[in-house]
């Protein structure tokens, strides 16, 4: 059986990396033996996309488990698509995780800890912040319709903007596609944000 765990290291001892798609490398066991194998993450410098291709990845080295801390919806569904069991939210070092596994001390999850593009921003700081902020406070205080419209349209410049701070380097086409990604996914927390408005306003 084969174990894939995401790290910053090529070892045992190396630290959990928390971010899935675009981890540096995975450190794939064999719980049996503590065998070890190390894979390159060629999709960590992608623009978008790389929880999937990473789980593409993953799936065609036979993988049948992957360890790792935070895993967004597109790769959630790409994993569960080829039948390898996801174990989110670990910390620690890879031998403590895999021994965790072997134990029977982790659970499985078909479930999203964070939102698609994590860990575009996980050195950058303000695009997530910027992005969800405005999103919010446009979105909230002009109400359903509009207000979701123009909160996410302010949210994408301020996300653009922060990843060209952040010296991430993306062409036209990429940016753009990893913007209209990122209009969904508040699109979708807005909507969430609003459902508990309604809820609390109608108790």
């Amino acid at each position: 059986m084969k174990v894939a765990v995401s790290s910053k290291g090529e070892n045992l001892e190396a630290q959990v990396d928390p971010r899935f798609g675009r981890c540096q490398f995975f450190v794939v066991v064999n719980p049996d033996d503590m065998s070890v194998d190390v894979l390159n993450n060629a999709s960590a410098a992608q623009a978008g996309g790389a929880g999937i291709q990473t789980a593409q990845f993953l799936a065609s080295q036979g993988v049948a488990a992957v360890i790792t801390g935070n895993c967004g919806p597109n790769a959630v569904q790409t994993l569960a698509a080829a039948g390898i069991e996801l174990f989110s939210g670990q910390t620690g070092t890879v031998r403590e995780v895999v021994e965790r596994f072997k134990n029977g001390d982790l659970n499985p999850t078909g479930e999203a800890n964070v939102d698609s593009h994590f860990g575009m921003n996980a050195t950058t700081g303000p695009g997530r912040g910027g992005g969800m902020g405005s999103c919010r406070g446009r979105g909230m205080g002009r109400g359903m319709g509009g207000g979701r419209g123009a909160g996410c349209g302010r949210g994408m410049s301020d996300f653009a903007g922060s990843a060209r701070m952040g010296s991430v380097t993306q062409s036209g086409d990429q940016e753009l596609e990893a913007l209209k990604q990122q209009a969904e996914s508040l699109n979708k927390k807005m909507k969430e944000v609003m459902s508990r408005i309604n809820r609390i306003e109608n108790q």
